[in-house]
């Protein structure tokens, strides 16, 4: 029951390689690899069969092409499992699988590979790839063994990670969003210490073979038997597998954030359920998503996303703003990040819910415009994604007035503040235009997902990539022109020198930060426009 005849296995196993998306993930997945090795390989003048008299090209290559796998894989494990537990229950069917003869860790079991098989596809018809790159030496066969065994081990316990937070929360969204937020901070210290050991080969080796491993299967165990004993005895089933919150209980069991949403400034953020009747003019859209809407499952969610960033970031902004205050722009940069992963959740479900519950007819018979649906869609998901954003901002607004010596860098730091303001705003106006084109709430989240990470991410790899195969070629120099697409690029064009004396002067690089500003303004109002006349020409017609 547990492999050969699991019909949880069976069933996940045909339905999810039988999408068409597999295939086109495939494809796309060895392209972008295969891209890297064709790009980054010798030229003529350099190419033979063994450069081991000069093997610090080949160990780029492939250090560089572990590291973009490792990251691939790390990003796309909890698309696969985050919704493995969370879907049965958006499909009404958690409480049939449950009372199905099978044991819950056999359950588990099978949701779990079946998530991982698609991956693991993946990443082995990449090794072919790889084998080409032992020919240039400097890498052994053991070494790359060592790697895909180190990418295996992530890549599952990652699985698990991801399949553990479905089974604590309902939707599909807090389950993905919680899973990065848990995920990413492990597979960026992974990669740190990887390239730490770069010169130290039979060190790193030792970890991959022998402590990665070990780690790896207490913290699959572990997560395994605590899936297994809450699906034993679920505590969120009955109304058709719906959880029941009672916000008074809820409060006293809270650990960490508790809102109390008849308070100030809590009810700012999360106002209280109306208990009267709407005034006149008011936008009844509006009202009903800022006060039940976000928050009708619960705070679970932005508990432990608050405490999880907020945790995170106190070594960051100890280092970055306090003892090293040139190093700010990476601070800025994980308030980005964090925004990236978070921002599209509260606003990638604003229409797709509608559709899902097959209210959208009855919302466009209204006399309601289209601009006041969009408008306050868009306010309701940006005003939770802009408040978890800005808990992360108190200490750099501290830094500047505790720090006497980023008095002179106001300017720079109002600048980060715009940075990540446009970032808050991107993220949740492609989500809502995400949620405006597709049919479910699950395909308008990752395809969020995949958009900013190629308007935010894709460039700075691009650039580095460039830097370290193209060295100061022009078409290196076009794309590090071509990276003013990303927030992370444009903070780190505004580094404070403090060697300069505060001194007044606007770097060469200031410049990136005017692109950034410009091209996102005209991308969100473009997007904004496009939204507007879908809803006029799409769904209701034009008077």
């Amino acid at each position: 029951m547990y492999l050969i005849e699991n019909p949880v296995l069976q069933r996940e196993l045909l339905v999810n390689l039988r999408m068409t998306r597999a295939f086109v993930l495939l494809f796309f997945y060895l392209f972008l690899l295969g891209g890297v090795v064709y790009l980054a390989w010798p030229g003529e003048g350099e190419r033979r069969l063994d450069l081991t008299t000069n093997p610090d090209a080949a160990k780029r290559l492939v250090n560089l092409f572990f590291v973009g796998q490792y990251l691939l894989a790390s990003l796309m494990a909890p698309s696969f499992a985050a919704g493995a537990i969370t879907g049965e229950k958006e499909r009404k069917s958690y409480e049939m699988l449950l009372a199905s003869p099978l044991r819950p860790g056999a359950i588990v079991l099978g949701k779990l590979l079946a998530s991982l098989a698609h991956l693991a596809i993946l990443i082995f018809s990449s090794l072919p790839i790889v084998m080409l790159c032992l020919p240039l030496g400097g890498v052994s066969l053991y070494e790359v063994l060592a790697m895909y065994l180190a990418l295996a081990v992530s890549v599952v316990s990652f699985g698990m990670i991801s399949l553990a937070c479905s089974s604590y929360f309902r939707r599909t969204a807090s389950s993905l969003v919680v899973s990065y937020l848990l995920i990413l901070p492990i597979a960026l210290l992974g990669i740190f210490f990887w390239m730490l050991l770069e010169r130290e080969g039979a060190v790193r080796l030792f970890f991959s073979v022998t402590v990665l491993p070990a780690l790896g299967a207490t913290i699959c165990a572990v997560l395994f038997f605590d899936t297994s004993k809450r699906l034993l005895h679920p505590p969120d089933v009955g109304s058709e597998g719906r959880e029941v919150v009672d916000l008074e209980e809820e409060s006293k069991q809270a650990v960490g954030l508790v809102i109390q949403r008849d308070q100030w400034p809590d009810k700012l953020f999360a106002p209280a359920k109306r208990s009267d009747l709407l005034p006149d003019g008011a936008n009844p859209v509006f009202d009903k998503e800022m006060r039940s809407e976000i928050f009708a499952q619960g705070t679970l969610m932005l508990r432990v996303v608050i405490q999880v960033s907020m945790l995170l970031a106190i070594p960051l902004m100890a280092v970055c703003l306090y003892v090293r205050s040139d190093q700010a722009p990476w601070y800025i940069s994980y308030v980005v990040l964090f925004n990236m992963l978070v921002g599209p959740v509260f606003s990638a479900g604003t229409v797709t819910s509608e559709r899902e519950r097959e209210t959208l007819d009855l919302l466009l018979v209204t006399t309601l415009s289209p601009g006041q649906i969009l408008w306050a869609k868009l306010i309701s998901g940006l005003r939770v994604s802009s408040v978890l954003t800005m808990f992360l901002l108190w200490p750099l607004l501290l830094a500047s007035v505790m720090v006497p010596y980023l008095w002179p860098f106001l300017h720079v730091v109002a600048a980060y503040l715009t940075i990540v303001a446009l970032t808050c705003l991107t993220t949740a106006i492609v989500a809502l235009f995400c949620s405006t084109m597709f049919r479910r709430t699950s395909t308008s989240l990752m395809t969020s997902y995949l958009i900013l990470v190629a308007l935010f991410a894709l460039p700075v790899a691009a650039k580095f990539f460039a830097q370290t195969f193209f060295g100061e070629t022009a078409a290196a120099r076009l794309i590090d022109e071509l990276s003013f697409t990303s927030p992370f690029s444009a903070a780190h064009a505004l580094t404070i020198d403090l060697q300069s004396g505060g001194q007044d002067h606007l770097p060469p690089n200031w410049s990136s930060f005017y692109r950034f500003a410009a091209f996102y303004l005209t991308m969100n109002a473009l997007l904004i426009i496009s939204m507007l006349r879908l809803f006029n020409t799409r769904w209701r017609v034009s008077e």
